[in-house]
């Protein structure tokens, strides 16, 4: 890779990555520390790394660091998030918004990063497989399981607007 294709790597895939990073962690500055990460190492992997496959890469590199981070923050017992109901009024697309973080939310932090490189990012279980490390099988498991969890939370009559 050279480094004209790797600044055109930066422009075609830096809002991607920091994307599908910021709607698993919600965390912004969190996200943007991982895909300047992800970006550093493909920077020094430069030679390594074929212009083609760079996608894939920083996807797989901002992927394995977002499980890091995940488990770092697990293992220190912070809660990032505090949630505020300061709002008297809630409108309905808010309210859509919140059950459906809320779906996200039940699932395994696997199953919901397989959510989100599926249906937000349009991959395929292949390239999904590639990027978390399974195999195209357990993709559509894992995702098939996921699914069940999100229409069985999402129909539930507390949650049916």
């Amino acid at each position: 890779m050279t480094e004209k294709e790797y600044n055109e790597c930066v422009n075609l895939y830096a809002d991607n990555v920091f994307r599908f990073i910021v709607k698993n962690l919600r965390h912004e500055e969190d996200a943007r520390d991982i895909v300047q990460t992800a970006f550093e190492k493909l920077w020094r992997n430069i030679e390594a790394v074929d212009a083609a496959k760079s996608k894939s890469y920083l996807f797989t590199v901002a992927y394995n660091q977002m499980i890091d981070h995940i488990r770092k923050v697990k293992r220190v017992q912070l809660k990032d998030e505090v949630q505020s109901d300061a709002r008297a009024h809630q409108s309905p697309a808010h309210d859509v918004k919140k059950t459906l973080r809320e779906a996200l939310n039940k699932l395994n932090d696997t199953q919901k990063s397989l959510v989100m490189l599926k249906d937000y990012e349009g991959y395929s279980y292949e390239e999904i497989g590639h990027i978390t490390g399974l195999n195209a099988s357990q993709v559509k498991v894992y995702l098939h399981r996921a699914r069940i969890t999100l229409r069985n939370y999402l129909v539930s009559p507390e949650n049916v607007m």
